[in-house]
């Protein structure tokens, strides 16, 4: 049987004066038309965003009410699945420009996202960070800079993350370890005569520690998806989730958004391990003392829960001497990362000139030598 309605996830808005998408504001509340400049009210859920049972989902892919099919184009050169639009625009990967293919789009089930952090600037704000950026490189090609000056390089992508709600309760042996100091004689020559002297060095008194911790563990955040050639870099994947909004397939209008590619049992594995981390934090802070050390740690988590969320990036794809370099700015922060390349007749000509200025101050030293 066929579904009266399209899914959340694919509702679109049209303008009610031009029939034309609307598109979601950055920074704002406002959807857009982007063609008349019509605008309106992101509809906000007073329920807030709700965190589901984590059970279930683990037992199955879970309910008709938070699971539904939206979809997809697969990048078959770097991995990439991408939510494709009604009117999508560019048929071409946010990660590595290659093209897509629509025939080649498919639907396909996702946990329905249970918020979203949605982009606090908007495209051209993103461009003005990359042409900064890019201007200040040293060494970098000509090119290079042309290319990242073109805004149709850089794309709104929604990243997909896991986070991990759970009650912790451990319990651990160890040592705890208090620094005391002692005075060790030694001897050191003096004005040529041996002399006898002591220092203070540092000592551990370990003693036996075990107990227990506990505590809720909030908003574990594990990454979703894995981009086996261009990977989002550590340095800019810092979101605050105390701004998250309840999900709205509004906040996604105008943008890319990629499918969680990391199953969420995987998920759920990753943030045990880290919570395994914070309860042997928490074991150390417990011990006390001056350092310590955790023997073992039996570690239980209950009233787990989970949500699948949303953040925002700008990615800036450019090729050059046949390979793919990517730049990224975090849509709520502005906080650039990425690598690039380097003009290797810039680097030989700076050379030469460290050179020049070298052997221009050596003759100049010479010369002023001789005249002496």
């Amino acid at each position: 049987m066929e579904k009266e309605k399209k899914a959340v996830s694919e509702q679109k808005k049209s303008c009610v004066n031009c029939g034309a998408e609307l598109t979601y504001k950055p920074g704002t509340t406002q959807i857009t038309c982007d063609y008349c400049g019509h605008e309106e009210t992101i509809v906000q859920n007073e329920d807030g965003f709700q965190e589901l049972e984590l059970k279930p989902y683990l037992d199955e892919m879970g309910s008709l009410s938070h699971s539904e099919e939206i979809m997809m184009l697969h990048c078959k050169n770097c991995g990439a699945n991408q939510h494709i639009e009604e009117n999508y625009k560019s048929l071409h990967c946010v990660y590595c420009t290659m093209p897509l293919i629509i025939e080649d789009a498919y639907k396909e089930d996702w946990i329905l996202p249970g918020a979203v952090l949605p982009f606090q600037f908007d495209q051209k704000k993103s461009h003005q960070i990359f042409s900064k950026w890019v201007k200040g490189l040293w060494f970098a090609p000509n090119n290079l800079k042309k290319a990242a000056l073109d805004p149709q390089h850089t794309k709104g992508l929604y990243l997909p993350y896991w986070t991990f709600d759970a009650q912790l309760y451990a319990t651990y042996t160890g040592q705890r370890g208090d620094y005391y100091y002692v005075s060790v004689p030694y001897t050191t020559t003096v004005n040529g005569k041996t002399v006898q002297r002591t220092r203070q060095e540092r000592r551990t008194r370990w003693t036996p520690a075990s107990g227990n911790v506990s505590g809720f563990v909030d908003d574990t955040l594990i990454k979703a998806s894995h981009q086996r050639k261009n990977p989002i870099p550590t340095k800019i994947a810092h979101w605050n989730l105390q701004t998250l909004e309840p999900f709205n397939t509004s906040y996604l209008a105008g943008f890319v958004t990629e499918k969680y590619t990391i199953p969420l049992k995987d998920g759920h594995l990753s943030s045990t391990q880290e919570a395994e981390r914070i309860a042997r934090s928490w074991a150390r802070h417990d011990i006390g003392g001056d350092t310590q050390r955790v023997h073992s740690i039996n570690m239980s988590l209950s009233e787990e829960t989970f949500k699948h969320i949303l953040l925002p990036v700008y990615i800036s794809a450019y090729q050059y001497s046949g390979k793919k370099y990517n730049f990224f700015v975090n849509g709520q922060t502005g906080k650039i990362s990425g690598k690039r390349p380097y003009s290797f007749w810039k680097i030989f000509f700076f050379v030469l000139f460290i050179i020049a200025v070298i052997a221009l101050i050596v003759w100049l030293a010479d010369t002023y030598g001789n005249q002496q």
